[in-house]
């Protein structure tokens, strides 16, 4: 039996770009990476990953933060305006406040360097293997919910729903994430960018709008719930 055969069987026809700007880490990933199977292609600073996702477009994509010209954590966020592709980033810092912002603007895993290449190669599987399970790859159901995160829409049982562009990432942000409590701070930092949140009230604002459009019953909503004394979380 060919046991490394039936391990790269499942990767075949996968995609992987990896964002790092020092070459010989950015060696390495790329050569455990297609020794697994995987097509790679890699950027070595934050405007040419975005431009590389549009020419390759990546079933996932490997990440630096510390990247020249835009960081990884600003490059994160660009591709999660308009898509769902899987991230995992590196970083050489291991600070929880590094962890909680990337983790916080869609980043999918979260690896600190030194690491292990084989146990990249592993979280990358995973990743992927829990992104097969996201229906339509694009698409956030809840019920009759659905929240297309490519088409920036969303439609129930009743059809499509009129949001803004900052409510649909209000929305989006917290399904992404179903069942964690965010606070009014982290929705700021999260959701308008701001890293010193002051007055948070417009995070109220908003959502009272989002719930009077996507809730049934706006009083007694079954998605966008409070948690007293917290703040908001997403129930599917």
């Amino acid at each position: 039996m060919n046991v490394a055969t039936i391990d790269r069987a499942p990767t075949a026809n996968r995609r992987v770009l990896v964002v790092e700007d020092e070459p010989m880490v950015a060696e390495v990933v790329e050569r455990y990476l297609r020794r697994d199977g995987y097509a790679v292609r890699t950027a070595r600073d934050g405007e040419a990953a975005l431009r590389t996702v549009d020419e390759f477009e990546p079933d996932l994509i490997v990440l630096d933060v510390m990247l020249p010209v835009l960081d990884g954590l600003e490059v994160c966020r660009r591709v999660r305006e308009r898509s769902a592709i899987p991230v995992i980033m590196l970083t050489a810092r291991g600070e929880e406040t590094d962890k909680l912002i990337g983790l916080g603007i869609g980043a999918d895993d979260y690896v600190t360097k030194p690491f292990s290449p084989r146990e990249l190669v592993a979280r990358v599987a995973a990743v992927l293997r829990r992104a097969e399970h996201r229906p339509d790859g694009d698409v956030i159901r809840a019920g009759d919910l659905r929240i297309h995160a490519r088409g920036r829409t969303v439609e129930d049982g009743r059809g499509a729903i009129d949001v803004t562009a900052r409510e649909f990432d209000l929305l989006l942000h917290m399904a992404r994430h179903p069942g964690q409590v965010f606070s009014r701070d982290q929705l700021m930092m999260s959701v308008w960018d701001y890293a010193h949140a002051g007055d948070t009230s417009t995070v109220t604002v908003h959502m009272r709008r989002l719930r009077a459009k996507v809730e049934r019953d706006p009083s007694r909503p079954r998605h966008l719930k409070t948690v007293w004394g917290v703040g908001y979380k997403f129930e599917p």
